[in-house]
């Protein structure tokens, strides 16, 4: 039987920014607390990053730094030296802090260079101080998995690289034992799954005030009263908070998220409209911490096929989901219905792809909440298709194990093809 507490308490947790930049910052920091030289004397941060941990990090905002991108996250990372605090490792810098981290990144101190590995989080960061002190570090398949840390070659820790240790892989879950799990446990135990109510509501509050990336939330929540007459005020208010939090995070907003399976934004997108449904149904706590376990369990069952970093975006195609379940249980459905919805979700949405953190997050958030509204709608009235429909099969179970073979096979050179057009895009700036 799966360790459901287990798993939802290592994978939910609080994260200030992207997590692909911070999990640069993360492994920066490690490799710069190694040194006995102060910050100001490291002359060379050399980074090998994988391709989707470029993809990711290129265009996202730094919280509190009025940058994006990889270079500064990383600077900072060297600068703040304060690792224990994992994905929130960027929290609280000061301004002369900034300043030395801008530095570096002006003086060319740090580069970036893409590892070739089959891996698709890979973080490797390699220190020098003018006095030759070197230091390296690397996280390896999860956010803050640190399998090696070194300093002047000599090794401090070595883990070996193993999937089944590194992040979510084997975890025994299924959508009939998540159901059964989430429905039957002691109330006290899920609890703590409402931790994710404030952090995340905040900064989907945050959003909708501030004139943060594109807007999405803020001009979606005016639909209502602007020129759209298209959308209903439940499902304005659903998809529109759920999409500013995205909105307010890209653009580099300094709160905190709690995250799910490593990302801020697949924590959004699979908690804040079940949370506003929740409020909207004057659920209980308890109902809420219950579908909640659904949400995320759901979500991070997907992503053991999907893979940690995927072609396919995690947010809008697992969060979604995630969160379709989560609000068909609080609007009374049943396990069935919940698996007509997991049906419903991934056969509209199984080709959205990740092109990188950024702005237009906050778009793939609100279509994956707005689907994820129409396929709970359907479910509950027990329509979903069939095994006749594409990749999808009869048994919700075998349609998600078709996602992780269409990204393993049929994926291959996504992530490839789309850094490409990344990267011919930065050298035409």
């Amino acid at each position: 039987m799966p360790d459901f507490i287990g798993i939802l308490k290592r994978e939910a947790m609080p994260a200030q920014g992207c997590t692909e930049p911070i999990a640069v910052a993360y492994t920066v920091s490690v490799a710069s607390e190694q040194l006995a030289a102060a910050p100001d004397d490291i002359a060379d941060i050399r980074l090998l990053l994988s391709a989707n941990i470029i993809k990711n990090a290129l265009g996202v905002g730094i919280p509190g730094t009025g940058s994006v991108g990889i270079e500064i996250a990383a600077a900072l990372g060297a600068v703040v030296r304060q690792s224990d605090r994992k994905l929130e490792v960027l929290a609280g810098f000061t301004p002369n802090q900034l300043a030395l981290a801008q530095q570096m990144v002006e003086a060319g101190r740090v580069r970036v260079e893409q590892k070739q590995t089959d891996e698709m989080l890979y973080v490797e960061a390699i220190l020098a101080t003018a006095d030759g002190e070197t230091s390296r570090a690397i996280v390896y398949h999860d956010h803050t998995n640190l399998v090696n840390v070194e300093h002047n070659g000599e090794v401090r820790l070595d883990h070996p690289v193993s999937l089944a240790s590194a992040g979510s892989e084997s975890t025994g879950l299924t959508v009939d034992n998540i159901y059964d799990f989430a429905t039957t446990a002691p109330a006290e135990d899920l609890a703590f799954l409402l931790d994710c109510v404030p952090l995340n509501t905040r900064i989907s509050q945050e959003g909708l005030k501030g004139a943060y990336g594109l807007q999405v939330g803020n001009k979606i929540a005016a639909g209502s009263t602007g020129r759209s007459m298209l959308l209903n005020n439940l499902t304005l208010r659903i998809m529109s908070a759920t999409a500013a939090g995205s909105d307010a995070r890209m653009a580099g907003c300094p709160l905190s998220v709690m995250s799910v399976g490593g990302s801020g934004n697949q924590g959004i997108a699979c908690t804040v409209p079940v949370i506003e449904l929740a409020h909207m149904l004057g659920s209980s706590d308890e109902e809420l911490s219950r579908a909640l376990a659904i949400s995320e369990l759901v979500t991070l069952h997907m992503k053991e096929y999907m893979g940690r970093l995927s072609p396919l975006c995690g947010s809008g195609i697992a969060g979604g989901t995630g969160s379709c379940c989560g609000m068909t249980y609080l609007q009374g459905g049943t396990l069935q219905e919940i698996k007509y919805a997991i049906n419903n979700m991934i056969a509209m949405l199984q080709g959205m792809i990740c092109d990188g953190a950024k702005a237009t997050c906050a778009l793939k958030i609100a279509a994956g909440t707005n689907a994820a509204i129409q396929c709970s709608t359907l479910a509950l009235s027990d329509i979903a298709p069939s095994s006749l429909d594409g990749i999808v099969f009869d048994d919700a179970e075998d349609t998600i194990r078709s996602i992780g073979t269409f990204v393993r096979e049929g994926m291959q050179h996504t992530d490839e093809t789309i850094l490409s057009i990344m990267l011919e895009k930065q050298l035409k700036k």
